[in-house]
């Protein structure tokens, strides 16, 4: 298991090295571990992204992680902040609360409210697609704010 997480960590460095060399200005994606965060600390701030696995192993799992790291800067720019669990056994307070089977897809708006269930990975561009459909980021379209609070 150990492998597959430094695995993954391998390919996120590498994609952003790429990146930054490109001269293209890349936003590191920032990825918390659900055991540190607390949902109610992004309410009307941040939309969270929540993956779940079984484990950091789990092929759907790295997939989705794949496609969120690619194109994170379109994601940062819609103020969504990626979160992981992969851990059953610790049963977080996020995994309480939105009870996964398995692999997961959660997005919760600004509004705290869940806008997208999946039990699949999903492509940015579905992702980006759902949340501007949202009232809180159209508002924000209409203010003139991309997605900044």
């Amino acid at each position: 298991m150990k492998h597959v997480i430094a695995f993954v960590l391998i390919v996120f460095t590498a994609s952003f090295m790429s990146a930054e060399e490109g001269g293209e200005p890349s936003s590191e994606p920032i990825i918390f571990s659900a055991d540190e965060i607390n949902l109610d600390d992004f309410l009307w701030l941040k939309r969270p992204l929540i993956v779940f696995a079984d484990t950091p192993a789990d092929p759907r799992f790295i997939e989705q992680m794949g496609y969120l790291t690619e194109r994170f800067a379109v994601l940062d720019e819609r103020d969504v902040v990626v979160i992981t669990d992969t851990d059953p056994g610790a049963r977080s307070a996020i995994r309480q609360r939105l009870r996964p089977r398995g692999f997961g897809l959660v997005l919760i708006g600004k509004d705290g409210v869940i806008h997208l269930r999946k039990p699949a990975p999903w492509q940015v561009r579905e992702i980006t697609r759902t949340i501007d459909k949202l009232p809180v980021r159209q508002q924000e379209l209409r203010e003139g704010r991309p997605g900044r609070s």
